[in-house]
């Protein structure tokens, strides 16, 4: 009882000092708690949507085209629909039209009026019977007939379109115009998707080019019989080509595809939260720390007095505990925030989620607890240890403990060791001739030198501060005082600086690698496009109008055309799946392919092949070889011969595996033929090149899922694509580094208090005010700076570490971004200036004779 007593005395009493640490633990509960409460709630909200709307069975057909690939949607035939209906215990059954690779336009200035969130634009069909729909009608009425249309509500609101308005749906095979005959509303949530329904016939028609086909068949039960035994008898009925699915197993299957996103999501930001723990754990480590150092005579005096070795340590853990649940406590309730604002935005990109029915399991304050108690326990343990080994005799000491010479030159040899195997790791992954093992030993070289970095921070600090010292010298004496300041506790300063050093490593190897892949992406650009332009779509393919537009541009001197095909390769009784590619002759002048063997425009002569080195070795093929290849659009078999082996190149450099175009249609019938998924262009060689890009914006103004780009251009969107990608990650790490200023705040107003008399002799000697002011900030400064120094080297190392792996996947070029490396450096400055603002203003208000007498 004795113990808690002064435990909870000292943690009040030292409240203010514990504030700061509290931060480092609140945040990183609150990532925790707020990430798996939006999670939980997402998944909630989706699992009552999925369950609530699933057909007892779907019936599909067995083999579905990739997403993105331009492959017309897999149908089955209307007496699929007459034999499900038929079955024993099938109350009811509908045959359903969907694809996504539609676009929904605005008339009013061709805009696209789908989502910009991601989610995709959906084409349905509204009608048959169906006792779970997931929409209900609010306005208006179904469609009926060739020129009607309904829309999801959210889209007709966010696009300020009603009933009577004209809409142009951009499908496959053409360019339809209806009028909105009605609103749909979703009944729980809806994902973020656009959604236009068109009645049966209207949907056969205009999605698949046929009549009497579907894309699926939903049937409803009449309880007679298990979902499972429809689904057996189903089958049974219908043979091998298609495939079923329960209600049990839609939903699972539709759960999964969500999860895959959220898991993304998940990860991501609990990787943030890890961060946090891992930067407020050096905070918290220098709090107990310091507060242990300065009341070392105080656990003399209870020493002394009989208090035991675990009593001290004891009670110094109880502190941290209590530390621990004050600030889990406070991050459960931010948690809860961060899951609401989290919901708003993706409220506000078109996910609706009801925050009135936001998720909280019992787990989340569980785990939240258990992750903010136990970080500070274990931060505090070696501080609480050296606590307990301060001798009785400490009482009659200005200060006490064991000497510490011993164990920082052991400290140093270990993280020498650990750094230098640290850096064998780095290298050696980078030498690496596998991505898989070399990433490996990257990842166990990042965390190795992160380890070795802070073990003998204290070792850094000693030569680096001294070095920094001369940015302090025109400062004069007050300059030196700093100096020495920052040096006088190596272990302080380098724990102080390890926090601030884990942040800046991070930006600066994402820095360099992100800079890597723009300069290698523009290398490539360079190297391998020698098209005018690059037309590509946010559905996945081009429908023929679109081909149409392109091609009767003028000023166009020729326009390669890109489908993908799935196909099967068969080589000596060895079947493998492939991603072929089929292109027109131009295609070798419109993309330069690095040729291992052979000759690329050898699979335009009579029926020949090109294939990427990676697929020839795994499949023991050269050139001369020849295979058969199995178009699964079409089934259709064909003899091709090797003509070319391309090596690896970056995305940027087109299809691994192609063949001709005239290949193409000689195998694959018509009615199934892929959309083009990708348009190059050449400007005529008397034609001004800008004026073409100009005509070819021009023509493709009516169909806004269209983007054409200029060699400019596509190097510019990918400089953006990196940018804002890098945007996310930095404003997330930002608040690492917030926790690390925070710790650089906490020491140094720790730091004051120690140095109390020391302060009040220097006042009372002639120092002004002003002057102790800046011998604080200039202190915090070159503490700042040395964690920018050591984390900014650490993080470039890294980042020069993973673009020489990366080189093996196309990132051959290694760019420094200096610009950004010195603006982080002078950022460290500012930082440590306003870090030190609290702190020196408290040091300069002291009373000169009250320091003086402070024992």
């Amino acid at each position: 009882m004795t113990v808690w007593k002064t435990s909870l005395r000292n943690f009040f009493a030292h409240k203010g000092r514990m504030a700061l640490s509290a931060v480092a633990v609140i945040l990183s509960v609150m990532f925790v708690c707020g990430t798996l409460v939006f999670t939980d709630t997402v998944n909630a909200t989706f699992d009552k949507l999925f369950d609530s709307t699933a057909a007892d069975l779907t019936v599909s057909p067995k083999h579905q085209p990739a997403d993105g690939q331009g492959a017309r949607a897999a149908t089955l035939p209307a007496s699929v629909l007459h034999t499900v209906a038929g079955e024993p215990g099938v109350k009811s059954a509908r045959g359903n039209v969907e694809i996504t690779t539609v676009t929904v336009v605005d008339p009013r200035g061709d805009k696209n009026i789908g989502p910009t969130s991601g989610a995709p634009t959906i084409a349905d069909s509204w009608g048959g019977h169906n006792p779970r729909p997931s929409m209900t009608i609010t306005s208006g009425h179904a469609p009926h007939g060739a020129g009607q249309a309904m829309l999801d509500a959210d889209t007709a609101k966010r696009a300020h379109l009603t009933l009577g308005d004209t809409i142009k749906l951009l499908a496959p095979d053409g360019t339809y115009t209806h009028t909105l005959s009605g609103i749909a509303t979703f009944r729980t949530t809806n994902p973020g998707a656009t959604l236009v329904f068109l009645d049966v016939p209207t949907a056969q028609h205009e999605l698949l080019g046929t009549t009497g086909r579907f894309t699926s068949v939903e049937a409803f039960g009449d309880g007679s019989r298990s979902n499972a035994v429809l689904k057996k008898q189903t089958l049974a009925a219908l043979g091998s080509r298609y495939t079923a699915q329960t209600r049990a197993q839609a939903a699972a299957a539709n759960k999964s595809d969500l999860g895959g996103f959220l898991n993304v999501m998940k990860y991501f930001m609990l990787g943030f939260a890890g961060i946090a723990v891992l930067v407020g754990v050096f905070l918290i480590v220098n709090t107990f720390s310091m507060l242990v150092a300065q009341r070392t005579r105080e656990i003399g005096l209870m020493r002394a007095l009989g208090s035991s070795r675990r009593q001290v340590n004891r009670s110094v853990l109880i502190e941290a505990f209590l530390l621990g649940v004050f600030g889990s406590l406070i991050g459960i309730v931010l948690g809860l925030g961060l899951a609401v604002g989290l919901m708003n935005l993706m409220n506000a990109v078109g996910m609706h989620l009801d925050t009135s029915q936001i998720t909280f399991r019992w787990r989340t304050p569980v785990i939240g607890a258990v992750v903010g108690i136990l970080v500070t326990l274990v931060s505090a343990y070696l501080p609480a240890r050296r606590a307990g080994a301060v001798s009785p005799m400490a009482a009659m000491r200005d200060s006490g403990g064991p000497s510490t010479a011993r164990s920082t030159v052991l400290r140093s040899i270990a993280g020498l060791i650990v750094t230098v195997a640290g850096a064998a790791a780095l290298v050696a992954g980078a030498r690496s001739a596998k991505l898989g093992s070399g990433g490996l030993l990257l990842g166990g070289g990042v965390l190795l030198t992160l380890v070795g970095f802070v073990v003998i921070g204290p070792l850094l600090a000693a030569g680096v501060i001294r070095v920094l010292g001369v940015l302090l010298r025109p400062f004069g004496p007050v300059g030196r005082m700093a100096q020495r300041n920052a040096l006088r506790n190596p272990r302080r300063t380098g724990a102080t600086a390890a926090a601030l050093m884990i942040g800046l490593a991070l930006v600066a190897g994402l820095s360099v690698v992100s800079a890597s892949l723009v300069a290698s992406g523009t290398q490539q650009i360079d190297k391998s496009v020698g098209a005018d332009f690059v037309v590509s779509t946010t559905v996945g393919s081009f429908n023929q109008q679109m081909v149409d537009a392109v091609k009767k541009t003028g000023g166009l001197g020729h326009v390669t055309e890109i489908k993908a095909l799935p196909a099967v390769l068969d080589h000596g009784g060895k079947k493998t799946d492939m991603a072929l590619t089929a292109t027109d002759p131009t295609f070798t002048d419109d993309l330069r392919l690095p040729v291992t063997a052979g000759d690329p425009d050898a699979a335009y002569h009579g029926a020949g092949i090109s294939l990427a080195q990676a697929f020839a070795d795994k499949n023991h093929l050269k050139v001369g070889d020849t295979v058969d290849v199995t178009f699964q659009q079409g089934g259709h078999t064909a003899a091709l011969r090797v003509g070319a082996i391309i090596s690896k190149n970056s995305a940027l450099a087109g299809p691994d595996n192609y063949i001709s175009m005239a290949t193409a249609r000689a195998d694959v019938p018509a009615g199934v033929m892929p959309q083009d998924v990708e348009l190059l262009a050449a400007a005529a060689s008397h034609a001004d090149t800008d004026h073409v890009f100009t005509a070819l914006k021009a023509a493709l103004h009516p169909y806004p899922q269209a983007d054409v780009h200029d060699q400019a251009g596509f190097k510019k969107e990918l400089r953006d694509q990196t940018s804002q990608l890098l945007d996310v990650v930095y404003a997330l790490l930002a608040l690492a580094i917030i926790v690390a200023v925070l710790g650089v705040v906490n020491t140094l107003a720790l730091s004051v208090v120690e140095r109390t008399r020391e302060i009040g002799l220097l006042r009372a000697i002639g120092l002004s005010r002003r002057q102790m002011r800046r011998m604080i900030r200039l202190e915090s400064v070159v503490i700042a700076l040395f964690g920018a120094v050591i984390g900014l080297v650490l993080g470039m190392a890294w980042g020069i570490a993973a673009q020489k792996l990366l080189a093996l996947n196309g990132l051959n070029v290694l760019a420094i971004p200096w610009s950004t490396i010195v603006t982080v450096f002078i950022g460290a400055a500012v930082v440590g200036l306003l870090a030190a603002l609290a702190p020196a203003w408290r040091a300069a208000r002291m009373n000169v004779l009250n320091a003086i007498a402070t024992d």
